[in-house]
């Protein structure tokens, strides 16, 4: 399961960040790191992008970038 397969107000927990390079440290840097836990606030009318909310703070990714986020199995 990915932060791309969760519904709105739904919650999940990091398990690994995918991405390769700068994307990956990018993710990182924006506080994506395995443990959070991270809830879809919003998905834009066209369907991409989605809002987020990790850490206290809003955060908009792609859904392409969403889909490379990788959450634990199992409720929160």
């Amino acid at each position: 399961m990915t932060i791309d397969d969760l519904y709105m107000g739904q919650s999940g927990v990091i398990d690994q960040v995918g991405g390769e390079g700068p994307l990956r440290l990018r993710f990182l840097d924006m506080g994506l790191i395995p443990g959070t836990k991270v809830t879809l606030q919003k998905i834009a009318p066209m369907g991409d992008p989605i809002q987020i909310q990790v850490r206290g703070y809003e955060l908009t990714i792609r859904r392409e970038d969403a889909q490379k986020i990788t959450l634990k199995e199992g409720r929160v």
